[in-house]
């Protein structure tokens, strides 16, 4: 049994840890900390977690997190980079699903996270954890950055056409939206039920900090600079990201065929057939990423539709995955989640 422990268990993507994990047969969980609950009942907390999870919320420093085998941070960006160092000193693996190791150029990650990195020479040792590209170097890594939730619905769109480059590098585009959940579990005037029902905008136009993640990602699949305009939105929805993708040909290729092959041993990527328009329900809930290809009146524009849970395969369920890889596991263990619907 693999021992885990989660530290920062009461937001969105903890409690979304805890829900797979308690149902994971190989995962015994071992500590999840918060400082605010310390002493509380995790199912006190959480009801839906009743008779499933037995621990009580601790305080990072109380916690045996050095007993662990695996500690996941489900955090906010900042906090992993101070506390990641001593765990990876004692032996533990380390899984982030905050941004805290996600980009590789030191200086750029403090452009666009407005602090100082506390551990950068961790930087070059972490392994970005998207499974599709990254399976190989994820089983030996000692600490990976899992993934945001918009990075994976637009890398995962774009990748088969940027390897197989058949597209303009230069002018891609992602116009992308979100359920509120993708903020946090926080109060915000912006987030709150009145403000966020019946409304619909973007945001982070001019800039936001999953630009260079994307990117970077996109970059190393092709071999050359990305040139991308990303745009994300907010969707009066719980759950749920849908990437709306637009690339240009260069060359003729049998896009669908591209796409179905790259995917064809990914058990999560589940490309649809030709002229599909995926939804964020069909995915709800599960790990997984359905994607469908469209080439609107046959001419060179090309447009990728990439839906996922933010919560799953956006974060949490990824994270799993990411640990299933590290542990010699079956891939899918404990994800065999089927959508929820409705």
């Amino acid at each position: 049994m693999i021992k885990v422990g989660i530290v920062g268990g009461t937001g969105y993507t903890g409690v979304e840890l805890l829900r797979i994990l308690a149902g994971h047969p190989e995962v015994r969980l071992h500590a999840i900390t918060s400082r605010k609950e310390a002493g509380m009942a995790v199912a006190d907390l959480f009801p839906s977690l009743r008779k499933r999870v037995q621990l009580k919320f601790s305080t990072p420093e109380e916690a045996p997190l050095t007993e662990c085998d695996v500690v996941f941070f489900a955090t906010p960006n900042g906090v992993a980079m101070q506390q990641a160092p001593a765990l990876l000193q004692a032996g533990v693996r380390v899984i982030d699903l905050a941004a805290d190791f996600r980009i590789a150029d030191v200086a750029l990650w403090e452009k666009w996270y407005g602090m100082q990195h506390a551990c950068p020479e961790l930087v070059a040792q972490a392994v970005y954890g998207l499974p599709e590209v990254n399976r190989d170097r994820i089983r030996s890594a000692r600490l990976v950055a899992n993934p945001g939730c918009y990075p994976t619905a637009v890398q995962l769109g774009f990748l088969p056409l940027v390897e197989a480059g058949v597209v303009d590098l230069a002018h891609l585009v992602a116009d992308a939206k979100s359920g509120v959940s993708g903020a946090g579990r926080k109060a915000e005037t912006h987030l709150l039920f009145s403000e966020a029902s019946e409304n619909f905008k973007a945001y982070g136009v001019q800039g936001h900090r999953h630009h260079p993640e994307i990117v970077q990602g996109l970059a190393a699949a092709s071999g050359q600079p990305v040139g991308l305009t990303f745009v994300p939105h907010l969707t009066p929805m719980v759950r749920g990201i849908h990437a709306t993708l637009y690339a240009r040909l260069t060359r003729e290729a049998d896009v669908q065929a591209l796409f179905e092959q790259r995917y064809s041993e990914e058990a999560f990527v589940d490309v649809l057939p030709a002229g599909s328009h995926p939804d964020t329900r069909s995915v709800r809930g599960a790990n997984l990423c359905r994607i469908a290809v469209h080439r609107p009146q046959g001419g060179d524009t090309l447009v990728i539709l990439s839906v996922i849970d933010n919560l799953v395969k956006g974060a949490s369920g990824q994270a799993v995955q990411n640990m299933n890889i590290m542990f010699g596991l079956p891939e899918t263990l404990g994800l065999a989640h089927i959508p929820l619907s409705p």
